[in-house]
């Protein structure tokens, strides 16, 4: 069992508990005394034309800072003087698209100047270049005030420029000349209500409605950027619009209505809040705030990646109730993931490192949708639902394909096309491996212990595949059935139901093997660490269990660990066990005489192998050994034949990166110890072959690495053992499922005298596919005919 700990409290890379999210409600259309929701008037420019102007006529620049098309046919730009109550008009039509400019040209002067870019719109009215008021309405109506316009019916938006100007929104801005204009901040999207805050006195720059996306002001893709962290990292970001898809209880996802035509560039990013985020699904926003990149986990999460936040945020909502953009499909029809490489980085930190392609590497390709509403239909399920709420899943038409509906794990394959469902935002279903998500499972993209998530908005519904657990075929007379089963911390403190599970899968699933080799049989009080090693109690559930299961009467060997020395659950005491029974023609052969630290040998006697000591253990003294299980050797006879079994548990992966992890290629520091072991176990094996090449060798149980790995190439070479997973069809060979890949962790290897007998091996799947397990691992169990 490898996930250990799971922690949903999210720690900011920059910590504000007093994040303020400012909610300021838009009145209705028409009073311009009012945050806008949506076309503010963005450039005010009246030198067009005179003496060392840039361009040759006046204009009025409007700007969409919403999330929605606005339609202005009918609406008027409207002038006055600074303290003139006659107003002139100009008359719009279109409509304004979300993050785009509307140009307004108007009256040249008597000089000279450029053209202004192509206009949306064209007036003559002559601005004045200094001091002046310009009123965006919403109607044909001509204004008739000198004072107090802001708040005319309706008025839209309004500016007063230059400081005699009679009416304004709060201040009104400093003086122009002819060669400035007023020019709001965030490239448009700024609205205070106040203008002298809002405008900067700079050089015109006149934008027309081609203009817009990433220079109309900071987008939710210019902070996400085409890479794996935020090109403003560490900045400051104002007026950043979009839609809320999602909130949570710390913050909240929004996302940008009008996506650029770049797949790199996510759409969508998370707002931390440190605490209720006090908007809801569906308001129209703009929030500014810093850019941070948060790594989840805390200091135990250093090879995580970053997800990309806006913290301290300040936060308008323009309106409620606006249309969510439409999800982006995930699978055929739509955005297909890569079918087998992570990540093109071939050394170091894929934060700093260079090549971003979502189109070809799985890492880039859920990164470049991080935040973003996400849909992928009738998603199939690759992992059952876990203790912690999580399913993972693919789309459809994915390849290497269990034959029970899961995704195998090969070597150069760690199938990036997985995402794992999270119920951070709705519950999510029990669901089992093969079972299908009907419909349209939709939700937003997020990151934590070193996978990609998707977070349901609503409960998938599930669709059952099916699957039951295996079963068996029963040995034939003169058939040697053995097998290994890792029981995952079994010790009397589990409920009498685990007891009773393991026997009759023991007993029905299994068909009662002559000899299970188990692993983690803790010892008599489980996890209180008190220096009780023996497991007499344990291992006396267990039998008696299988016997009320209406199995054989079993006995068992093992040897007690020296207390805290070989890993697992602390003071647990876990160690292999043989359990066999005698009345198909097994027996054990007893030497006695060895404890938890005294090395077992290889006798030759008389050109036959035997065991100086049965059961002992392999060199426990062995630094390859040091915290982990010591393997555990056995002399049998089976009708008479000695057959040599060695029951396993290597040491385990924890402390290896993950696949969607920071570093790539992810470091397996796990796997030296476990090589170490490989080769103590093979120098054994050999020393038993070496004193008869027929000898009957078993090595078997937990190895806890890949059918593919060095680790099994270790203990097959030379030929001496042959693994048995590998003897399967590629869609067969697994023993465990973890975050959806299906892959071997369990071995069964044999030596070539039994190799070449007509053997059947099965992997037995009863737990690793179903979300109620009696352990995460599936027992195996290969019968050998040896009449």
């Amino acid at each position: 069992m490898r996930r250990t700990d799971r922690v949903r409290l999210r720690t900011p890379a920059v910590a504000s508990a007093a994040a303020v999210v400012g909610a300021l409600l838009a009145l209705p259309a028409g009073t311009a005394q009012a945050v806008s929701a949506d076309i503010v008037i963005s450039q005010v420019y009246g030198g067009g034309g005179n003496s060392g102007a840039q361009y040759a006529n006046d204009y009025v620049e409007l700007y969409n800072r919403g999330t929605v098309p606005v339609p202005v046919t009918g609406w008027t730009v409207q002038y006055a003087s600074a303290g003139g109550s006659s107003w002139a008009r100009t008359t719009l039509s279109g409509t304004i698209a979300p993050g785009r400019y509307y140009l307004v040209q108007q009256a040249a002067g008597a000089g000279s100047g450029a053209a202004l870019p192509t206009p949306d719109a064209t007036g003559t009215l002559a601005l004045s270049a200094t001091t002046g008021k310009v009123a965006l309405v919403t109607n044909g109506t001509a204004l008739t005030c000198a004072t107090g316009c802001a708040t005319q019916p309706g008025v839209k938006d309004f500016v007063g420029y230059g400081s005699t100007a009679s009416s304004a929104e709060g201040s009104p801005t400093g003086n122009l000349a002819n060669t400035t204009a007023a020019l709001r901040a965030g490239g448009g999207a700024t609205d205070t209500d106040s203008n002298a805050a809002d405008f900067a006195v700079t050089a015109p720059a006149p934008r027309n409605s081609s203009s817009g996306g990433g220079t109309g002001g900071t987008r939710i893709r210019d902070v996400q950027g085409a890479a794996r962290t935020s090109p403003k990292a560490g900045q400051t970001v104002t007026a950043v619009p979009g839609v809320v898809t999602a909130t949570g209880p710390s913050g909240f996802w929004f996302q940008d209505p009008q996506p650029d035509a770049d797949p790199a560039t996510s759409e969508a990013v998370y707002v931390y809040t440190a605490g209720a985020p006090g908007v809801a699904v569906g308001d129209s926003v703009t929030v500014g705030g810093t850019v941070s990149e948060f790594r989840p986990g805390g200091t135990g999460g250093t090879t995580n990646l970053t997800v990309t936040e806006l913290t301290a945020p300040s936060v308008t909502v323009l309106t409620h109730n606006a249309p969510l953009p439409a999800p982006a499909l995930v699978g055929a029809g739509g955005r297909v993931p890569p079918a087998a490489v992570i990540s093109g980085v071939t050394s170091g930190n894929v934060e700093t490192a260079a090549g971003f392609q979502p189109s070809t590497d799985g890492l880039d390709f859920w990164e470049s949708l991080e935040g973003m509403r996400v849909r992928i239909d009738d998603a199939a399920v690759v992992g059952p639902t876990s203790s912690f709420g999580e399913i993972p899943v693919v789309p459809q038409g994915s390849t290497t394909r269990t034959t029970r509906g899961g995704i195998l794990l090969r070597a150069g394959d760690g199938n990036p096309e997985r995402i794992v469902l999270d119920d951070v935002l709705a519950p999510v279903p029990t669901a089992k491996v093969g079972d299908t998500l009907t419909g349209a499972t939709v939700g937003v993209v997020d990151y934590s212990f070193g996978n990609f998530k998707l977070l349901p908005t609503t409960t998938p519904t599930v669709t059952s595949g099916g699957l039951a657990a295996e079963t068996t075929a029963a040995p034939a007379a003169g058939e040697l059935a053995t097998a290994t089963f890792n029981v995952e911390n079994l010790s009397p403190n589990d409920p009498q139901s685990k007891f009773d599970g393991l026997a009759a899968a023991v007993v029905a699933n299994l068909r009662a093997p002559d000899l299970v080799a188990l692993e983690e049989i803790q010892d008599n009080n489980g996890a209180t660490d008190n220096g009780t090693v023996a497991a007499d109690q344990t291992l006396a559930r267990l039998t008696a269990a299988i016997t009320a299961a209406g199995g054989p009467s079993y006995s068992y060997r093992q040897i007690n660990p020296v207390d805290g020395q070989d890993g697992g659950q602390p003071g647990g005491n876990i160690r292999q066990v043989f359990l066999y029974r005698t009345d198909r023609g097994l027996t054990f052969t007893d030497r006695p005489g060895a404890g938890s630290s005294t090395a077992n040998s290889v006798v030759n006697s008389g050109g036959t192998p035997a065991l100086a000591y049965s059961p002992g253990r392999i060199d426990p003294g062995n630094s390859a050994f040091g915290a982990s299980r010591k393997p555990l050797a056995g002399e049998f006879r089976w009708n008479g034949r000695p057959v040599f079994v060695i029951a396993n548990h290597f040491n385990s992966k924890g402390g290896d990166q993950p696949l969607f992890g920071r570093y790539q290629q992810p470091a397996r520091p796990s796997e030296t110890q476990r090589h170490a072991q490989a080769g103590v176990v093979k120098t054994f094996t050999d020393q038993l072959l070496a004193v008869d090449p027929s000898a009957s060798v078993i090595v078997l149980g937990d190895i806890n690495d890949f059918e593919f790995s060095q680790t099994a190439d270790l203990l097959t070479a030379g030929g001496s053992l042959v693994d048995l997973p590998r003897t399967l069809p590629l869609a067969e060979r697994y023993t465990y499922v973890y975050e959806g890949n299906s892959q071997v962790l369990d071995h069964i290897l044999i030596s070539p005298a039994l190799a070449a007998r007509p053997y059947s091996y099965d992997i037995v799947h009863l737990n690793s596919e179903f979300p109620t397990q009696l352990s995460d691992h599936d027992p195996q169990v290969v019968r050998i005919p040896l009449p």
